[in-house]
């Protein structure tokens, strides 16, 4: 059965800052998410609930929502991925929490 993928802004203009070859491998592992296809590992400790799917250099964050939905949450270069996603993760927490 077929999940729909959601992306997120930031997902998207990540993508399309890529080189044409980058962006189309990008788009078709995001596509294979819906059969739940491609390089996927969950993810652990404070990003726990969250996965990643890998494409190459470039690591795309996203979790599974009711409903058979994947949302992309985040994405960039597999060097920064963790660190600004996990920054961003909790500063969005903190503003919830407010």
């Amino acid at each position: 059965m077929k999940h729909r993928v959601q992306l997120r802004e930031q997902v998207r203009r990540f993508v399309e800052t890529l080189a044409p070859e980058s962006r189309r491998k990008l788009r078709l592992a995001l596509r294979g998410l819906e059969q739940e296809r491609g390089d996927c590992l969950p993810l652990r400790e404070r990003l726990a609930g969250y996965h990643r799917l890998r494409v190459g250099g470039y690591r795309i964050v996203f979790r599974y929502l009711p409903g058979r939905v994947v949302e992309c949450v985040f994405a960039e270069e597999r060097s920064l991925i963790y660190h600004l996603f996990e920054r961003e993760f909790m500063a969005h927490l903190r503003h919830e929490k407010k």
